[in-house]
């Protein structure tokens, strides 16, 4: 055979006449029913079967097969009966004749053509056909003579029935799945609409059904019984293809959702490129940072540097990691506020009224805080200088320092540094690490924009150490004035000018701070408050926002100034008002417990009121003790001033000695040692017994064991216990003291003068021993704290000795 075979044309493009004539000799198509032959070759086909109403393809083995198509070309009607097989014969050549069904197709052969060892053909379907006998089975070609089925010519009523309903199905169909449209135009252009037996084969050839399932309607020749198997075989591939349609509906309708939305944008950017209303992405970021930099007085390093990365970004492809850190170090450097300044608003009368509206009492902080601003006012601008506010936990450091921002109209910016290691937070992280970032100067010139902020460094004491570095020394660069005028980030590796920001520094206590950073900082102490300036702060501040935190109004809740004077001295002694705060919160919140239940009640708390909601006072008055060889002594600590009683008394007789008890540290023991020694050897001139240490075994202890003590300003008090009991003489009553004792007896000065006088204050001591070299700190105070003290200043102890006794 060939490889193109010699069969006829499609048949549906010839003419009448040629068909007539084809008849008559022979060779054309033999229309159903006319002209059909009884002997033909036989192929098994095995995906489906094939239908008389269709035309496909049909592709088979060359190998048996060959030989039945040449033999096929060779016969004056070119055709052949195509039988489905469900499972394929494992050797064609030994061919089981009871495997085939009872009934196949016989169909015309058109376009032979062999490729690659296959064969392929155009079946054009014709008629069923049943296999009457078989002429040759043993090996291909099988041939057998055939029978046709008589089918009748008049469909009945019924039939049309079933027919309108296969077609309406078809119908359905047709709009759920394109893909039987042209199978059902190729039909219409062959068939007559009113045929029935075509149009049923054609139904049942659209549906997905199996093998099996549609040889069954190829056996079924009763036009009636084949149209039902056939209808409920197309209702279901109508509802299949409906599901599946729905379900492809839904799935695109998500897809569709997000594809719209980013073709929509991919288009809208190419069209704005287009019209030259926007720029791609670099373009974009480039144009950013200029528009930044407008209005930027840009020094001219900075200005060299800003041109050099930029060219660099616009020569960069936008997904490269450099393009990154690129963009990222112009996002940082344009941001900083280069020269731009915010006005200061030089008004002492409106700094004033700022400062006594957030704070009551520290006359004395105010005081050197509006110095400090009239100087500025004086020269006509504040440049840069550093404040330190050192005092207790809850005297208001922080809120005076946003008190001097909001009173000279600069915006305000604090970060703490309570246990800060790295010196990469002060100074930036060098661009080589990755993730690397600017220092938290930076950020904070990025944040408030303008380049004279006030900046609050908080908690300075708390400041680590590790082997990333010493902030403590980071910072000197920083804050000093003379060096931050060319301060250098090392991640922007750009000098900028830190001269005009005012820093201001909190701390506790100053033990902690290097010596060197300390030199830089002007130091202002907050010394805690007295009973009298915690009531106004409780009334004027905390009360009014406690309420206002729990929703209640003043009304229904309300204090009095004798409940607020006991909370304070039984409940919260500390210099702050921290803890006045907590002990309020408690009370308010015990309030609206019965609030809940009576919403009409009126609540007024008095002194009686304070045990039931917060228990026993924590503090109770202090005894002041008294009798020979105790004395009461004034002390500082972190959280405030304290008294510190100390006393001393003979253990025995039988030999000399000295026992030191309480707790104390090692200067503290050297004060001891020095007012033993001092005392020892002066005895007689102060009225003592000179013999009387010699004798004794003294034992002297500082109560409250538990509380570590140190420092020399005990001294004075210490020796004043051992001279009472040299003396048998208790000293004078309601008395205290402080003062650092020499071996020569000179009282040298002590520090926080302030803390100790409130100290006595709260304790109703109003008689003190303070060092001659402290008088000017005394004097210093706020009337207030003075009224009412009598104050002897001693040069040496005798003058001490004078007062006692």
């Amino acid at each position: 055979m060939s490889d193109q075979q010699e069969f006829p044309d499609n048949p549906d493009d010839y003419t009448e006449a040629e068909h007539i004539e084809h008849r008559s000799t022979g060779k054309g198509l033999a229309l159903p029913g006319q002209n059909l032959p009884d002997k033909v070759y036989v192929i098994p086909i095995h995906n489906r079967p094939f239908f008389p109403a269709q035309v496909l393809p049909v592709i088979v083995n060359e190998e048996p097969w060959a030989e039945t198509l040449d033999l096929v070309s060779q016969s004056g009607h070119h055709s052949l009966a195509l039988f489905f097989m469900d499972t394929p014969q494992e050797d064609p050549r030994h061919f089981n004749t009871k495997a085939l069904p009872e009934y196949g197709t016989l169909v015309k052969v058109h376009h032979a053509s062999r490729e690659n060892g296959k064969l392929q053909f155009v079946a054009q379907g014709l008629s069923r056909v049943r296999i009457k006998t078989w002429l040759k089975h043993h090996r291909p070609p099988y041939l057998v003579e055939v029978e046709y089925p008589h089918q009748p010519t008049e469909p009945t009523d019924e039939v049309k029935a079933y027919g309108m309903a296969l077609i309406n199905a078809i119908k359905e169909l047709l709009p759920l799945n394109p893909l039987y449209s042209e199978e059902l135009k190729n039909y219409l252009n062959r068939f007559s609409p009113n045929d029935p037996s075509p149009l049923t084969d054609f139904a049942a050839a659209l549906t997905s059904a199996t093998g099996p399932e549609l040889q069954e309607v190829l056996d079924c020749v009763p036009m009636l019984k084949r149209m039902e198997k056939v209808l409920p075989m197309l209702r279901k591939e109508v509802e299949v293809a409906r599901l599946q349609k729905e379900i492809s509906a839904e799935v695109n309708r998500k897809i569709g959702e997000h594809q719209r939305e980013f073709f929509l944008k991919e288009q809208l950017k190419v069209i704005q490129q287009e019209l030259g209303l926007t720029k791609d992405d670099r373009s974009a970021d480039l144009e950013q940072f200029e528009q930044r930099l407008e209005g930027k007085v840009l020094p001219a390093q900075v200005q060299k540097r800003l041109e050099e990365e930029m060219n660099k970004l616009s020569i960069l492809e936008t997904g490269s990691p450099e393009y990154a850190v690129t963009r990222n170090y112009l996002d940082w450097t344009t941001s900083v506020p280069w020269g731009v300044y915010g006005e200061d608003k030089l008004d002492l009368k409106h700094a004033r009224k700022v400062l006594d509206k957030h704070h009551a009492g520290l006359d004395d902080i105010k005081d050197r805080i509006l110095e400090f601003l009239a100087v500025g006012a004086y020269k006509g601008e504040i440049s840069g200088s550093i404040v330190l506010l050192v005092g207790p936990p809850g005297v208001g450091k922080t809120s005076v320092g946003k008190s001097i921002a909001e009173s000279l109209g600069r915006p305000f910016y604090r970060f703490s540094l309570g246990g800060m290691r790295d010196e990469a937070e002060i100074k930036g992280h060098r661009r080589t690490y990755i993730g690397a970032q600017p220092g938290k100067l930076v950020q904070a010139l990025k944040d408030v924009e303008v380049m004279n902020p006030v900046i609050m460094l908080d908690e300075i004491d708390k400041m680590g150490q590790s082997y990333q570095g010493d902030p403590a020394s980071a910072l000197l660069e920083t804050l000093d004035p003379e060096q931050n005028v060319e301060f250098l980030d090392h991640y922007l590796d750009l000098r900028m000018d830190l001269s005009k920001v005012l820093f201001v520094c909190t701390a506790n206590t100053l033990d902690s701070i290097p010596g060197p950073l300390l030199d830089r900082m002007e130091v202002i102490r907050l010394s805690g408050y007295i009973t009298e300036e915690k009531v106004a702060i409780a009334k004027r501040h905390l009360w009014p926002k406690l309420l206002e935190k729990a929703g209640v109004s003043k009304g229904s809740l309300s204090i009095s100034d004798a409940a607020l004077k006991a909370l304070i001295d039984g409940y919260a002694r500390e210099a702050g008002v921290r803890q006045l705060e907590k002990q309020m919160g408690k009370l308010v919140r015990k309030a609206v417990m019965k609030l809940i239940d009576e919403p009409k009640a009126v609540i007024k708390l008095g002194p009686k009121d304070l045990e039931a909601s917060l228990g026993h006072p924590v503090f109770r008055n202090e005894q002041v003790l008294s009798g020979t060889g105790v004395i009461t002594g004034l002390a500082w600590t972190s959280m405030g001033g304290a008294t510190l009683p100390i006393e001393a008394t003979r253990i025995h007789t039988l030999n000399r000695g000295f026992k030191l008890t309480g707790q104390l540290g090692d200067v503290m023991k050297e004060s001891a040692e020095i007012a033993y020694s001092y005392v020892s050897s002066h005895l007689k001139s102060f009225g003592g017994d000179p013999k009387f240490f010699d004798e004794a075994f003294v034992h002297l202890h500082v109560p409250e064991g538990a509380t570590p003590k140190d420092g020399p300003s005990a001294g004075v008090t210490m020796a004043s216990a051992l001279l009472s009991l040299a003396r048998n003489q208790p000293p004078k009553k309601g008395v205290a003291m402080t003062g650092e004792l020499t071996l020569t007896g000179h009282v040298l000065p002590i520090g926080g003068v302030r803390e100790k006088v409130i100290a006595a204050r709260r304790q109703k001591l109003f008689e003190l021993i303070l060092p001659e070299a402290n008088r000017g700190n005394f004097e210093e105070l706020p009337d207030y704290l003075k009224e009412g003290i009598t104050v002897h200043f001693a040069k040496r102890f005798a003058d001490v000795a004078k007062v006692l006794f």
